[in-house]
Formats: C-alpha cells, sequence, structure tokens
C-alpha cells in the first residue's frame, strides 16, 4: 500500500470546531472504509488550551449524533505538520491567514477550507460557537458533516482512481 493521505483540521483552539471536525471525518471515512488509506488529526493555530478535551458542549452534541470526541486533545500545530500533512483544513479565514503566515511557501498549497467541500449548504466559513449559544454547536455539526461527506467522496474517488481500494 502507498502513504496514507494526510489531513489536518484546525481552528484557533482545537477546542471546539476542528476535534468536532476530526471526529466527524472519522467517523464518515470509517464508515466509507477509507481507514486504511488515511491519517486524520487535528490542530491549534493558538496555543490557549494544550493539552486540554474538546469543549465538553462540543463532545455533547457530537455524542448525540454518535461521534467520540473523548480521547482528543488540544495540540498547536507545528511546523513539522505542513510536511507531514497532504491536505490541512482551516475553519474560516482567520485560520487560513494564520495557517498561511506560519506555513514555508513550498506547502501553501496544501491549505484551504474545509467548507469548499460542502454540498447542502453555502457556507464557506465554521463559525466559531464557543461565545454563543447551543444552537451554535449544533451548526458547526451541520456544516462539518456536510463537508465531511464532500471530503470523503472526494477522497474516495481518488483512492478509486488510483486503483487502491476494493
Amino acid at each position: 500500500m502507498t502513504k496514507k493521505i494526510a489531513i489536518l483540521f484546525v481552528c484557533m483552539a482545537n477546542y471546539c470546531r476542528s476535534p468536532t471536525a476530526e471526529g466527524v471525518f472519522r467517523s464518515r471515512a470509517s464508515a466509507a472504509g477509507l481507514d486504511p488509506f488515511l491519517l486524520i488529526d487535528s490542530a491549534a493555530t493558538s496555543n490557549y488550551r494544550i493539552g486540554h478535551a474538546p469543549d465538553p458542549r462540543s463532545s455533547d452534541h457530537a455524542a448525540r449524533r454518535g461521534i467520540d470526541l473523548t480521547n482528543q486533545r488540544a495540540r498547536q500545530i507545528t511546523l513539522a505538520d505542513f510536511e507531514r500533512f497532504d491536505h490541512i483544513y482551516g475553519m474560516d479565514r482567520q485560520n487560513i491567514a494564520m495557517l498561511k503566515s506560519a506555513c514555508p511557501p513550498q506547502y501553501q498549497h496544501k491549505i484551504g477550507l474545509l467548507m469548499q467541500f460542502a454540498t447542502r449548504s453555502d457556507a464557506d466559513v465554521v463559525p466559531d460557537p464557543y461565545g454563543g449559544d447551543i444552537d451554535g454547536f449544533e451548526l458547526v455539526l451541520d456544516y462539518i458533516e456536510d463537508a465531511a461527506d464532500g471530503l470523503v467522496a472526494s477522497l474516495r474517488a481518488r483512492i478509486d482512481a488510483q486503483g487502491e481500494a476494493a
């Protein structure tokens, strides 16, 4: 088997959105039989919550949809991540700007917005639910599920075209 496709999800603190994206995408990719082909992780652009579990509200809402975030811990993106990961998906434009400012020029092409894969929503960013009401966590899940489904479909087509999948 060839090298796994490495995917990193990034938000400001790796506390709400990016752990949710990691958990949702992990679940969707597993259901699609893509586990053997992927390396999946999440990280923060800041160092606010290094080592912390995801926001309990994110974990609770994700659990209601069958997504487990309990084993995740926040970490900050490192310079090595830009080389290691094939795709780095930020949740909003501020994350993208911070990633691009930290990223060596030869890896800039790896950075993009997660919502580029959404097919059921016209939103282009995943809003930060941290300071809002509980409905924000449901909206984040809706958006991320939409984008994760699109990303899984894109990767499935790529893997099938390479003849690596059964």
